[in-house]
Formats: C-alpha cells, sequence, structure tokens
C-alpha cells in the first residue's frame, strides 16, 4: 500500500515490533525509513544518546534483513523534534507515516509530548498510530472498521484489506453506525460481500439512539461498544468523510479512544 513509509522511534525496544509491523503496509518493492530523532541537550548528554543509537540502528538492519525488506535507520539530532520528523518526510517523499502510542492509556494525556499532535496537524501524508497491543505480534480473528458514514471510508478500507491478506485471509467487518429516531441502540441488518483481493467483508447496520448518535464525536466508547458486540479485534478507524460536521480523529478524540481501548487500534488520517 505504501511505497515510503517513515517510522520515528524513541527508544531500541519500538524498533523491532514497528518494523514488523509496518511491513504488513508495504506495496511490493516499499522501503522503510527509520528515525530517530535525539533533542539537542547538553554535549555530554548529546555523545551519550549518540553512542547508544547504535541499540536502534543495528536492530533496524536486523530486522530488515530477516523480513528481506529495505530498511534505511536514520540518527538525528534536533531543537524541534516533529519538526525533524516532518522535514525528512517531506524530502524523503514519504507517503505514510507510521507512530505508536507511546504513553500511558492510565494517564490523563496518553500522547507523550506534542510529536504526535504535530504530525496529526501539519503532515501531508498519511498519519498511522497504533496502540502498543496492536504490535504484540498477537494472531487476530477479524479487522473490525467502524464508521458514522453510510460506507467505511474508502483508505482505510484498503489498508483494512492489506492487512487482512497478510493476515492470511481473515475477514473484514465494517460496523455501519447512524442513527434511527426512536430506536434504542441495536444491531441492524447485514450485507455479505467479497473485496477485489478476496476477502469476506460484512457490512453491518447499527442503529443508536438519537442523543448517543450526536454524542458521537465526542465519545469514542460509542465506537468500542459496537466493537464488544463483535467480540473486539484488530480496529481500523479513518476519516469518515462527513464535512459538515468535522474531523473525527481529533487529538481529544484520539487521546480518550487510545486510554479506553481494549483491543489493538489503528488509526488512519491522511
Amino acid at each position: 500500500m505504501y511505497r515510503r513509509l517513515l517510522i520515528p522511534v524513541a527508544t531500541p525496544q519500538e524498533v523491532e515490533p514497528l518494523i514488523r509491523f509496518g511491513a504488513n503496509l508495504l506495496a511490493p518493492g516499499g522501503e522503510i525509513r527509520l528515525l530517530h530523532v535525539i533533542p539537542t541537550v547538553s554535549m555530554p548528554e548529546l555523545t551519550r544518546q549518540w553512542r547508544a543509537s547504535v541499540n536502534i540502528v543495528i536492530p533496524a538492519h536486523e530486522t530488515g534483513a530477516a523480513l528481506d525488506i529495505p530498511v534505511e535507520p536514520e540518527v538525528r539530532a534536533a531543537r524541534d523534534v516533529p519538526g525533524e520528523i516532518l522535514d525528512l518526510a517531506e524530502s524523503h517523499g514519504t507517503d505514510g507515516l507510521l507512530l505508536v502510542l507511546r504513553g500511558d492509556r492510565r494517564r490523563g494525556n496518553p500522547f507523550v509530548g506534542h510529536t504526535a499532535s504535530a504530525l496529526l496537524q501539519h503532515a501531508r501524508c498519511d498519519v498511522i498510530i497504533v496502540n502498543r497491543l496492536a504490535l504484540t505480534g498477537a494472531r487476530v480473528a477479524k479487522i473490525l472498521l467502524p464508521t458514522f458514514g453510510p460506507q467505511p471510508p474508502h483508505k482505510a478500507l484498503q489498508l483494512a484489506e492489506q492487512l487482512a491478506v497478510r493476515e492470511g485471509g481473515i475477514p473484514i467487518v465494517s460496523l455501519l453506525l447512524s442513527s434511527r429516531t426512536g430506536t434504542p441502540s441495536t444491531t441492524g441488518s447485514d450485507h455479505h460481500q467479497t473485496t477485489a483481493r478476496g476477502i469476506p467483508h460484512r457490512l453491518t447496520s447499527v442503529l443508536l439512539a438519537p442523543a448517543l448518535f450526536r454524542r458521537r464525536r465526542a465519545d469514542p466508547e460509542i465506537l468500542l461498544s459496537a466493537a464488544a458486540r463483535e467480540r473486539y479485534g484488530l480496529m481500523v478507524l479513518g476519516e469518515d468523510g462527513q464535512r459538515d460536521t468535522g474531523p473525527l480523529l481529533t487529538r481529544r478524540f484520539l487521546e480518550q479512544l487510545f486510554r479506553t481501548a481494549p483491543c489493538p487500534v489503528l488509526t488512519l488520517k491522511g
């Protein structure tokens, strides 16, 4: 799907799982560039961190070789970490940025620092954020694609299909959440189809009470409740394209979603 994927990392522990996950998102012949930015501090500390970055560079090369994909690690030092990431993304022609949620979901702000916020706001390419549950390598039974639109977002469906193929053809379930006056929260009709790449795709209409539907862009629990009825899976969430109601994947919405999600989550903003 992506020809040039940029993965910013902060610690050696993130290197292998992020490269392995990113490999599933690559188009044939695609490549990964791994970036570690050292915030400019005192010279002794900068020197120490620069030497320690070998623990990022070597695993990046080893993981790329094991997966037989091109991985190019790079280490930079800069005061403006998100600015450095955005500069490299622009100069390298990156079409996707892959980030991991680094915060503690029990904290008030699961995004550590302002890096994720700046990338979400200013990146010209797709920004993909995953939580740590998505990086465990555990097999999932299905991919859930919830949306408040009449159809799943095209790019999110493409990404879900790519992951489903890499997982051996697991099914995709699109949850189409809508409002119907006077109707309590319930599950509506199903429609079964097959994607262009042969993946089973079930579209399920989920009818919400109007009062609940009006809170849809402020309360991620609505999405998680719908996912719970399907016994979870890997949740892939993209923008639903409803311009009249504003963007869904705001920082506030994502903070609440990642803080409470009990399942692997991937969000796509692009």
